[in-house]
């Protein structure tokens, strides 16, 4: 695992300890340096949700410490400290609990909740699919590379990192105060998923590269805690299987109700949305539209458990 840490630029288990443990060293200054880019990141990212501004949530990703603590829990797992693991994991859930607070205060104050729930920056947040597990996999190794060598940036990390970490918890806060739970718990899934990858990667990298030898600590004290990963893995991992096989199933029933609409001068599909027993299909057209029942049939053709077809029909042309 040279190339991952090269000894070099390796730091010692010592360095790493005093980088990620945030109740050893100048505990004043660390907890209160997290605490407060904290908040001010999760100010941020709240104000570019509710103002659906991608450039303002950039900004809350360049700041938030979040990714510290969670990669506490993988350093505790690696070298087998139990009190590591609890204090990071603490660290963790008082920094959920207070990004998801000020999303909520902020949708308190909003005039219409319902326009922000239908933005951009909320819909990308609320329907995690597989690749965004990928992509928080790719994001835990780039954090954890990065933490044990001298030689790459602490911004790298910040980026990659912050980017799957505290907008999504903006976002379900927002939702939760804009009475929108099932949108928070999609939101909240992400973050999970994104946290529990972090710490996995985290885990398996400072084991490969010897951060659990130098500590001591053997496989088989880890196995507890390997076993607690896998189930927290499989548990993310199933809504967003679910979500990944919905949005499949969404695009083959829009390119049905397509060829449904074929006769049709100037009939557009504009949306798509499939949930639970229920396929909702919005369409844009100047003229009465065919029998439902000829896209029902050919729907449930398409999907396992045959869902209810309801057409939102907007009658009208798109303007060029």
């Amino acid at each position: 695992m040279g190339v991952l840490a090269p000894e070099s630029q390796r730091r010692t288990l010592d360095e790493l300890t005093d980088r990620l443990d945030l109740s050893i060293g100048d505990v004043g200054a660390k907890r209160s340096a997290f605490w407060i880019m904290l908040a001010m990141s999760s100010v941020i990212a709240v104000s570019g949700v509710v103002g659906d501004s991608t450039a303002t949530v950039i900004g809350a990703m360049i700041v938030a410490p979040l990714s510290l603590p969670i990669l506490g829990v993988g350093l505790g797992i690696a070298t087998g400290r139990g009190a590591l693991i609890g204090r990071s994991l603490l660290l963790v859930v008082a920094g959920i609990a207070l990004v998801i607070a000020i999303g909520f205060l902020f949708a308190q104050i909003l005039p219409n909740p319902t326009n922000v729930l239908s933005n951009s920056q909320v819909l990308g947040r609320t329907s995690p699919k597989l690749m965004d597990l990928t992509a928080a996999l790719a994001t835990g190794l780039v954090g954890v590379i990065a933490i044990i060598r001298r030689d790459v940036g602490d911004v790298l990390p910040g980026v990659a990192i912050a980017i799957s970490l505290v907008p999504p918890l903006a976002v379900v806060g927002v939702c939760l105060g804009s009475s929108a739970p099932e949108l928070a718990l999609g939101a909240f899934v992400l973050f999970a998923s994104n946290m529990v990858a972090m710490i996995i990667t985290a885990t398996v990298v400072l084991v490969a590269t010897g951060y659990a030898h130098a500590a001591g600590v053997g496989a088989a004290r880890r196995g507890r805690a390997y076993a607690v990963l896998a189930a927290a893995l499989v548990l993310v991992a199933v809504p967003m299987v679910v979500n990944s096989l919905s949005s499949l199933w969404a695009g083959q029933i829009a390119t049905a109700t397509r060829t449904w609409l074929a006769d049709i001068p100037g009939a557009q599909v504009t949306r798509v949305t499939l949930q639970s027993d229920t396929a909702t299909v919005e369409v844009l057209a100047p003229d009465e539209l065919p029998p439902v029942s000829e896209l029902q049939q050919r729907v449930d053709d398409l999907v396992p458990w045959n869902p209810q077809v309801v057409i939102v029909h907007t009658v009208g042309s798109r303007v060029h």
